[in-house]
């Protein structure tokens, strides 16, 4: 199962916290701090897999990481998920919010936070992987898109009215 799913960039600013067990504030930014710490300070040249951090759960868990440019995507997880299909769960994420923001900076990360965690929705629910097809993934992010639309045009075409 999927404990945590945390992307932070390169200075250790979190750019996305998504939680699956609760914690307070003050122990989710330690565990932030703390994930940040261990990936970090890794060589590019070795493994993806390491121990969990001691606040999330220690040898218990394992983080599992990429690191695309200048942003790291970590994924929480405990001993039932496997290492390489969580590696391919990120590729895709990643190559999602690549199609949904063509060409994703970190900036997407920070000014479309809501449409990251649609995205990671729709992939990733209560902590279990719902969705690995990435053509469906974006189907069901277009179709939310179209939906917005829908709602923004119906709220200005009454306002209008009065």
């Amino acid at each position: 199962m999927i404990k945590a799913i945390l992307i932070f960039n390169n200075h250790g600013k979190p750019r996305l916290s998504k939680f699956y067990e609760h914690y307070n504030e003050d122990t989710e930014q330690q565990i932030i701090r703390e994930t940040f710490h261990l990936v970090s300070k890794r060589d590019e040249n070795v493994c993806n897999f390491l121990e969990g951090g001691m606040l999330i759960g220690g040898s218990d868990y394992k983080l599992i990481y990429r690191h695309y440019a200048t942003l790291y995507f970590v994924f929480c997880v405990d001993s039932s998920e496997s290492e390489l299909g969580i590696l391919d769960l990120i590729q895709v994420f990643v190559e999602t919010l690549d199609k949904c923001f063509e060409n994703v900076c970190e900036l997407d990360l920070i000014f479309h936070v809501d449409k990251v965690h649609h995205i990671l929705a729709e992939m990733v629910m209560g902590g279990m992987v719902l969705e690995t097809n990435m053509n469906e993934i974006i189907t069901q992010v277009d179709a939310q898109n179209k939906m917005e639309k829908s709602e923004t045009f119906i709220f200005q075409s009454t306002r209008q009215d009065r």
